[in-house]
């Protein structure tokens, strides 16, 4: 079914107001939340929304918490999140870190003791709207093993780098560091989908197509393999170290994913003609990749964010596609 944006909006403000957001937060969540879905990130939009929900509810989230400065470094900023709503205090941050890259062209804010920061993509956005390059990225749970292990011992840690461009064609790389995120294995199994590419194992030990072997396994592959296990293994202590949080493996002794670390990065350059600079770059990349011949198996060549981007402008206009059931679940929260 197709769900105006207005109408989605209104109902996560809806609900969230009736657990104790305030007017301005209940807004701003409730907005970043329909941005995943209009830019076809469901599975960090609606289909999330309930588990946020179920968050608040069992005390995990605290709405009424604000971020708090406990060290600064003139372009090194820490905060504690108190639990607060990860994605209120992951855009806390990098406005921050935006903030101070205005003023000495680079600005790096850690946080430590936050909640899972929703659709990671949002804080690239952000930065590359504000004329800024951005690198943004969290630790998790673990949900992932090592290459060479089965059990799971390090997280699928998101990423996120931002290129500004003109007319919102902004490069935004929005990853996980398994081949796919485990709310995007959801999405599949909830269309009765396989994944285009093997995406972990089942419990077997052999690699799989199938989105609910892999969950139930919490076998999930990383990226590159061996070189994406060691990618989030060393985001995971980059963002513990500067953030004086937790690690993945602090995370996991709680049983349950919260009091994450964070970091969010923004640079803008200020050398002369700095800005028509970037994106000068950003086009000649974009002409250049796509002026490649195809492979065979695909039609199109597409640069980081271009699929979000169109999906914006047309989920704007004819409404935002979302499974029955998950527009019901949101209804009954009401």
């Amino acid at each position: 079914m197709l769900i105006p944006y207005s109408e989605l909006f209104t109902a996560f403000q809806s609900i969230l107001l009736s657990r104790g957001f305030s007017n301005e937060k209940a807004s701003l969540s409730a907005k970043l939340f329909a941005d995943a879905s209009l830019d076809g990130v469901n599975s960090h939009g609606i289909n999330r929304f309930p588990a946020h929900v179920k968050d608040i509810d069992d005390g995990i989230i605290n709405p009424y918490a604000e971020p708090v400065l406990t060290g600064s470094n003139v372009t090194l900023e820490r905060f504690n999140g108190n639990l607060g709503p990860g994605n209120l205090n992951a855009w806390f941050c990098m406005n921050r870190a935006i903030d101070l890259a205005y003023r000495y062209e680079i600005g790096c804010v850690a946080l430590n003791n936050t909640n899972h920061w929703l659709r990671a993509g949002n804080y690239g956005w952000l930065a590359a709207g504000k004329g800024c390059l951005g690198i943004c990225f969290t630790n998790t749970i673990p949900n992932m093993p090592p290459w060479g292990g089965k059990d799971p011992r390090i997280g699928n840690n998101p990423i996120v780098i931002a290129v500004p461009g003109d007319n919102e064609e902004h490069l935004v790389l929005d990853m996980a560091t398994s081949q796919y995120a485990y709310g995007k294995l959801q999405l599949y199994e909830m269309e009765g989908k396989d994944l285009p590419y093997a995406g972990g194992f089942d419990i077997k030990g052999s690699l799989t197509t199938k989105p609910s072997e892999i969950i139930k396994s919490q076998r999930v592959l990383p990226i590159g393999l061996w070189k994406g296990s060691g990618l989030t293994m060393m985001l995971d202590l980059l963002a513990a170290c500067l953030s004086g949080g937790n690690a993945t493996r602090d995370i996991g002794q709680k049983g349950r994913e919260y009091a994450l670390s964070q970091v969010f990065i923004a640079f803008r350059p200020a050398f002369e003609n700095a800005h028509d600079f970037m994106i000068s770059k950003r086009n000649e990349l974009v002409e250049f990749i796509k002026s490649s011949n195809l492979s065979e198996e695909n039609s199109e060549i597409l640069y980081p964010g271009e699929r979000a981007l169109t999906k914006r402008k047309r989920n704007l206009i004819s409404g935002i596609p979302v499974n029955d059931n998950a527009w019901k679940t949101i209804r009954d929260l009401i």
